[in-house]
């Protein structure tokens, strides 16, 4: 059977009780000290001031010069013992010799103890063992007429009678020291509860090992992880998510609000609405990334918002190749469709004895295919941007659109990614026929591509309704699109690609309508 481990509230409690009940205990003990410190200075003092009142009665001046000393001082000396409550009262001769005692047997007998500084006119207080047991005393000398010194008083409180004093005072101190524990005791308990609420009873070892497992797994996820509190202040980023929101590893992000954090427009806005967002792309940079965001809810109170990011800027971009490859071989398939059609027609013709006609369709349809090939593969060098422009040239056949390639287009061994240029071709050519899906005939689409002073030029004009100029800025910002079902992530795409290669883009209305797009990307030089 595991040993049940003590919660850190549990061991927190204990530690408080310990130190709290020793701390007390210390305070009782140092008060009962000074209690007993007190005590016997309030004995010295009362003994000392007793034996001084005794030694200067007149009665004892006169009663130590009698004949029989003791038979007036013993009465008058028990009688003041009595009334101040102390132990005894000696008056004494100069050679010790008592006159006065409560036990009557030992008058006339030596006192015992010091009395030098008192015979040297010097009153004081000491504490001695006598007949009577362990006692504080007081020896004074008494002065004749004559200023001479005529005998001694010495008053004495048992150190007894000091302690049953002080005893009597401990109920007091229980009184304060009882009430003050308990409180004590309550706070600590107090504390731990609300301690255990927050760190839900776990103990040392569960913390530690629940810290190294989420210090870890923070670290090591591929996915970029962003924790909001409620009030919109991030909680926790790990190292993924700095890296693909472009955050320093240095920069001090927690605890921050999210408007006061540089963030991806996209990023930014997702964060602050707070919504729900599932499997959404947005835009970072010269990323792709796709985000999913939700509520975090513990014991049906809302804690805050969970932010996941997924890079996917190489898969968008794979994508984006397999779409231009899988429309050239739809294209390629209709093209065989549409060739066994002609190829019947031919062949029917030749049965009809109209061999003529049947070789002039046959030739004609031909050239016109080979002409469009020679074109873009003469002019266009790169093989899958030469098989994109035919693919999208068959697309365009499909839909009614006739895309033209202009005929100064010539563009041989890009210094660029292909990927980069298949991205900016292919979405600004798909915009353009989503332009002019709606438009009434004739529908014209028109490409360039090549390299003008040190720049590689990319534009795609139609005639279609044109792009309103207001709204040019927001055309290169993710979820911005003229479909009423599209996610508006094409031109943001572009947009991308142009900033990552510090180009341009313009776009402009030709005089035929319409709209024109044109990507200035600069061509990199060696060495740099």
């Amino acid at each position: 059977m595991a040993r049940r481990q003590w919660s850190i509230a549990g061991q927190l409690f204990a530690l408080q009780a310990v130190v709290v009940t020793l701390l007390v205990l210390a305070g009782a003990s140092g008060a009962v000290w000074l209690a007993r410190i007190d005590s016997r200075q309030a004995a010295k003092d009362e003994v000392l001031a007793v034996a001084q009142t005794v030694a200067r009665s007149p009665e004892v001046r006169a009663a130590l010069t009698s004949p029989d000393p003791a038979a007036a001082l013993q009465p008058y000396a028990e009688s003041i013992r009595v009334a101040t409550g102390t132990r005894f009262v000696v008056v004494m001769a100069p050679d010790r010799t008592r006159y006065s005692h409560p036990n009557p047997t030992l008058i006339g007998q030596p006192f015992i103890g010091d009395i030098g500084p008192a015979l040297a006119g010097e009153p004081f207080t000491v504490t001695n063992v006598g007949t009577l047991g362990e006692s504080v005393r007081a020896v004074v000398p008494v002065y004749g007429d004559d200023q001479r010194i005529i005998g001694l008083v010495s008053v004495g409180i048992t150190t007894e009678a000091i302690n049953k004093k002080l005893l009597a005072q401990i109920p007091v101190l229980l009184a304060a020291a009882v009430p003050a524990l308990a409180l004590a005791a309550t706070g600590s308990w107090l504390l731990s509860r609300r301690l255990r609420r927050q760190t839900h009873g776990l103990g040392p070892a569960q913390m530690t090992r629940m810290y190294e497992y989420y210090d870890a797994v923070l670290h090591s996820v591929r996915e970029g992880l962003l924790v909001l509190t409620r009030d919109r202040r991030v909680a926790l980023v790990n190292d993924e998510g700095r890296r693909l929101l472009g955050l320093d590893d240095d920069a001090a992000v927690t605890d921050q609000p999210v408007a006061g954090i540089e963030l991806p427009p996209a990023v930014a806005e997702l964060l602050t609405s707070g919504r729900d967002a599932h499997d959404e792309p947005v835009l970072a940079g010269d990323r792709v990334l796709v985000a999913n965001q939700r509520a975090t809810r513990f014991e049906g109170k809302v804690l805050g918002t969970v932010l996941t990011l997924r890079d996917q800027t190489e898969l968008r971009n794979l994508a984006s190749e397999l779409d231009s490859v899988r429309a050239l071989t739809e294209a390629l398939q209709a093209q065989t469709h549409e060739s066994a059609n002609r190829l019947h027609t031919v062949l029917t013709l030749v049965e009809l004895g109209r061999a003529d006609e049947a070789v002039r369709l046959a030739t004609r349809d031909l050239e016109l295919a080979q002409q469009l090939t020679d074109r873009v593969v003469g002019a266009v060098t790169e093989p899958a941007l030469a098989a994109l422009l035919l693919g999208k040239s068959a697309r365009a056949g499909e839909r009614g659109v006739d895309l033209v390639i202009e005929p100064d287009c010539r563009l041989d061994d890009s210094p660029l990614p292909t990927g980069d240029l298949l991205t900016v071709v292919g979405n600004l050519v798909d915009n353009a026929l989503e332009a002019v899906a709606g438009s009434p005939p004739p529908r014209r689409l028109r490409v360039f591509v090549g390299t003008v002073d040190d720049e590689i030029v990319i534009r795609v004009g139609d005639n279609g309704p044109g792009l309103d100029p207001d709204r040019v800025a927001d055309a290169f910002r993710r979820g911005w699109s003229t479909k009423s079902a599209g996610r508006g992530l094409g031109l943001a795409l572009v947009g991308q690609v142009v900033s990552r290669h510090g180009g341009r883009t313009e776009v402009g209305r030709p005089d035929e309508g319409g709209t024109l797009f044109t990507v200035h990307l600069p061509v990199p030089r060696e060495g740099r």
